[in-house]
């Protein structure tokens, strides 16, 4: 009775707090992207639908797309392989491989940029043995995607660790007892369980790789129509104070968001009504 006399708050206090949640967003999210999108059609829809045709636009745009679409496959095999060793197994330098997971959190993207430098730059570890094979790395888009690859990499593992350690091994196990082999067992046990956390990281790591900006940045040259992703395109573009194409560009960044939160909300909906049907299947508790 005290606990929920301790959550029963009155109702002014429940909507001042909402007041003050909503109001926070509308003033950092919803008035940045009603911005961009006014400024992109200041001058009109032609001249909004011709920034975008420009050739360079479109090559970000495709760059930006192509290299989502290279580092999305190693994030979700990262993902699982190490989601699947740090929750079913036991071994040395466990804590170790969790700290790592975690690594590009804590360093900034720019840092991350001057690592890929001082490897495979003309000076660095690697360089002078990529110079004779006359294969570039840094100023091209394989070190955008080794950049990105490294922003990017713990959001699957990070969203599959904590559930599959949640679920535990038993149905594994019981798969493995009446005769499935290991890939049977993923296939029809492991990835069906986790399918929807699998996809809510694919989501957010798609997010990143996409809007990625300080370590892409250092690596890629920023050679125009060549290197350029959609942020850094946005980048230049304001620099040379063409603020129609720099926002043009921009809400194309802001719809992708948009459609990032959507598919969000619809993979935590699904994920919570399978959560509420699996606990409306099991039966009840007995009690003594």
């Amino acid at each position: 009775m005290k606990a929920h006399r301790a959550n029963a708050e009155p109702r002014w206090v429940r909507l001042l707090l909402t007041g003050i949640a909503l109001g926070f967003l509308g003033l950092f999210l919803g008035l940045p992207l009603i911005a961009v999108f006014i400024e992109a059609l200041a001058a009109g829809v032609p001249a909004y639908l011709a920034a975008l045709a420009d050739s360079e636009a479109r090559h970000a745009i495709m760059l930006t797309l192509l290299i989502a679409l290279i580092v999305l496959p190693f994030n979700i095999l990262f993902g699982v392989a190490a989601a699947w060793a740090i929750a079913r197994f036991e071994f040395r330098g466990k804590s170790l491989l969790v700290t790592l997971i975690d690594l590009p959190f804590a360093v900034s993207p720019v840092v991350a940029g001057m690592l890929f430098i001082l490897l495979f730059g003309a000076r660095g570890l690697f360089g002078p043995w990529l110079s004779d094979h006359d294969f570039r790395i840094i100023f091209a888009v394989p070190g955008m995607v080794l950049a990105t690859m490294f922003i990017t990499f713990p959001f699957v593992a990070r969203e599959l660790i904590p559930l599959m350690q949640s679920q535990g091994k038993d149905e594994e196990e019981a798969a493995v007892s009446l005769g499935a082999s290991g890939w049977q067992m993923f296939w029809r046990v492991t990835l069906p369980n986790i399918k929807w956390g699998l996809l809510y990281g694919v989501i957010l790591a798609n997010a990143r790789a996409m809007g990625e900006f300080g370590a892409v940045s250092v690596v890629s040259g920023h050679i125009r129509g060549e290197t350029n992703t959609l942020p850094l395109h946005v980048e230049i573009l304001y620099n040379e104070y063409n603020a129609v194409g720099a926002f043009a560009a921009a809400s194309v960044l802001a719809l992708l968001a948009l459609v990032t939160l959507v598919a969000k909300s619809i993979v935590e909906w699904r994920m919570q009504k399978e959560t509420e049907m699996l606990e409306a299947s099991l039966p009840p508790e007995k009690t003594e």
